[in-house]
């Protein structure tokens, strides 16, 4: 795992600038004493516009001060890294090659270069150069960050993994831990299944980068997997904006597309990836079985066997609009099956709320809210099931909630519109209903829109006339 590319001008660069032409030949008169000042001028400017993200101009000044002094390992390794930041990694691993040639015992070389033959599946050879950087240095964050890749790309067991968890752990405990460190920290944390760690960490990486790809991927992942799709996407929108679209962002915006309903969307881009992985496979063989899955047939199998949590799944969603009872008890099945996964409780939930059970919906949900309080979907059917038991007040802080993590809802703006009607605020009901107007959708909220439209006089003259009172916010 190869972190933060950019060059950061310290007194470590500066020795090993010196330290490169102390131990140089002595150079045998004037002109080759100049060509050596020239090359470190050179490089300091590359240096400069590097750290300014000129990437072309930091490798034009590299490569020029490798023509004025062709032995200078320091000017290779930075070389190597403009290259990789501008995609071209068969030129950069050369440069890496060429600064271990250079300085053969040099352990940032080493983890530069093994940590780019990781990304390249170049793993044996990865795994000896990793090894020998650590062997030498302990310390090293690249090279610590790059192993647990190459033990997560090749699905290394849990010891393993434990183990360099434990390692990383104690580099960012004791010392300031870079981006590279805390990332791999946090998908070692995910692969091990420690999610609110993984979130924990996770958070931190973006903190300090915000365009960080590999962050905002795992922050996606654990949202998809408390069942939250619009706040994974909005992860997976910022993983896209900070580089390019990647069969990783497909999958995870397609999981996000398919729990929102939008089946079709996601099966187009699953089947744009052109190296599909198992998981992958998976889902588009699940996607296509549920497109044409005939419920009765999903009941007859769950007869036949009784624990296909696959099927138990899909009937907890499928028939939770057209037989909310017989949904309730499906969801329940599968929740029994896999205690932990939260989805089955949410759809328990959704299930009950359908079948206009609203008390035991708000109790249920209300102990998942402390599981998920960032969870969109449980706020939505809190704020529903409290709203038809015309608990307005309690219902008024769910959909705030949601109007203000998804302010392109139009949903959650009617609703929170009509609850402060119902509370009298009609200041906040006249604001909420125009935002509402604003953003809905002329066909697919007609109706609402109508209704709205139909209130908005009787809330104008209510508001005019100061009969209502503004809500405590």
């Amino acid at each position: 795992m190869i972190g933060n590319l950019s060059v950061n001008r310290n007194l470590t660069v500066l020795f090993l600038t010196v330290l490169a032409f102390a131990l140089a030949p002595l150079p045998s008169n004037g002109q080759s004493h100049n060509k050596t000042q020239q090359a470190v001028e050179l490089f300091n400017q590359g240096q400069d516009a590097h750290e300014k993200g000129d990437l072309p101009a930091a490798l034009g000044f590299y490569e020029k001060a490798l023509e004025a002094f062709p032995e200078f390992p320091e000017a290779e390794v930075q070389r190597g890294n403009a290259l990789l930041a501008l995609k071209r990694p068969d030129d950069a691993e050369k440069a890496f090659r060429r600064a271990l040639e250079l300085r053969e015992d040099w352990t940032l070389a080493m983890s530069n270069l093994g940590s780019l033959l990781v990304l390249r599946g170049k793993y044996a050879e990865a795994e000896k150069l990793l090894s020998r950087s650590l062997e030498s240095d302990v310390m090293n964050q690249a090279a610590i960050a790059a192993m647990a890749d190459l033990r997560l790309r090749t699905n290394a067991d849990e010891k393993v993994l434990r183990d360099l968890l434990a390692k990383l752990s104690s580099f960012s405990g004791n010392v300031r831990p870079t981006v590279a460190v805390l990332s791999a920290k946090a998908a070692i944390e995910l692969r091990l299944k420690e999610n609110a760690e993984a979130k924990s960490t996770a958070r931190r990486v973006v903190d300090l980068d915000p365009k960080n790809a590999a962050a905002n991927l795992i922050l996606a992942e654990v949202a998809l997997m408390e069942r939250d799709p619009n706040l994974g996407e909005s992860y997976v929108d910022a993983a896209e904006n900070a580089g390019s679209v990647t069969n990783e962002t497909k999958r995870l915006r397609a999981v996000a597309l398919t729990m929102k309903g939008k089946k079709a969307e996601a099966l187009t881009l699953l089947e744009s990836i052109d190296t599909p992985s198992d998981a992958v496979k998976v889902m588009i063989a699940d996607i296509k079985d549920g497109d044409v899955a005939d419920l009765t047939g999903l009941e007859a199998k769950v007869q036949r066997t009784p624990e296909d949590i696959n099927a138990l799944t899909k009937l907890c969603h499928g028939l939770r609009v057209s037989n909310p009872l017989k949904a309730i008890e499906y969801c329940r099945r599968a929740s029994t099956l896999e205690p932990n996964e939260l989805s089955h409780a949410i759809g328990f939930g959704a299930a009950l709320v359908q079948a206009k059970q609203f008390e035991q919906a708000a109790v249920l949900f209300r102990k998942l809210l402390t599981i998920a309080p960032e969870n969109a979907t449980i706020r939505a059917n809190l704020g529903t099931a409290l709203f038809q038991l015309k608990r307005y007040a309690e219902a008024k802080a769910e959909f705030r909630w949601l109007t203000e993590k998804q302010p392109e809802s139009a949903a959650a703006f009617y609703f929170l519109g009509i609850v402060y009607d119902q509370l009298g605020e009609y200041f906040d009901a006249l604001a909420t209903y125009q935002q509402f107007l604003r953003i809905a959708d002329a066909e697919k909220d007609k109706l609402d829109i109508e209704k709205v439209n139909l209130r908005m006089p009787a809330v104008q003259r209510l508001s005019k006339e100061r009969k209502g009172r503004k809500s405590s916010r």
